[in-house]
């Protein structure tokens, strides 16, 4: 950015937290990890064989990454369609209706806290570059930079790395091991796991690192004892 004649760096003091690379990278890695953790556990809780329930857990991670990367594409994408639309619609009315929209941006300015007159001014020099005032009134009446839209393809390998990355976490006992013993290694794996991540979310947003961590370690407690009372009901021998 340029101002002047003279460059101005922008501000480092902040983390990037728009555009979806980051929400596809916990969303993924979290999804993983606890739907395969549930899914190995019920499993076990059944009394399949341990062939079997590893072919359920690879299984489940490989689909799940698909899916999620899948997801991710489609949800990405048709949301940068959306603003493109959005966009061409204000490109348009810059061009066939400037002086409204130089009023309106004004008005933006003047909610923000500028004075009328500093309002005025402001709006007519930001006016004089078409494709700055549209990514002005992008960022102002839509919220996002149109410049900066966040990568489809980004964030679905993002998402299906990291989905696959967590899932493959509880599966790896019983690729050593059978029974009670890689049972209770799966929930051990996946409590630890899901610890370790609650915690790095509440370093990322710079929250309470430990609650972050203790409520990720209930939740997949809880839904651990449910899905393995569920296998445990539905006792099905698979030979």
């Amino acid at each position: 950015m340029t101002r002047h004649g003279h460059r101005i760096d922008p501000h480092t003091g902040h983390r990037q937290v728009a555009g979806g690379l980051a929400r596809a990278g916990v969303f993924g890695m979290s999804d993983g990890l606890t739907s395969n953790v549930l899914l190995v556990i019920g499993f076990a809780g059944s009394g399949v064989a341990a062939s079997v329930v590893r072919l359920a857990g690879i299984a489940g991670a490989v689909a799940g990454a698909v899916s999620m990367a899948t997801g991710e594409w489609v949800s990405v994408s048709a949301q940068n369609e959306l603003v493109d639309r959005e966009v061409e619609v204000e490109r348009r009315e810059l061009a066939h209706n400037s002086v409204a929209e130089e009023r309106e941006l004004a008005g933006f300015y003047e909610n923000h806290g500028m004075r009328a007159s500093t309002a005025r001014q402001a709006a007519a020099d930001v006016m004089r570059d078409p494709e700055g005032a549209l990514t002005v009134h992008a960022r102002e009446e839509l919220g996002v930079d149109p410049t900066d839209l966040p990568s489809p393809w980004h964030a679905a390998l993002l998402s299906f790395a990291c989905f696959l990355a967590g899932a493959a976490l509880p599966v790896i006992p019983w690729l050593v091991g059978t029974g009670t013993a890689a049972t209770v290694a799966s929930i051990l794996v996946g409590l630890v796991a899901a610890g370790a991540l609650g915690w790095g979310i509440g370093q990322l947003a710079e929250r309470n690192r430990v609650r972050s961590a203790v409520r990720q370690v209930l939740i997949l407690l809880v839904a651990c004892a449910i899905t393995y009372a569920i296998g445990r009901a539905l006792d099905v021998t698979v030979t």
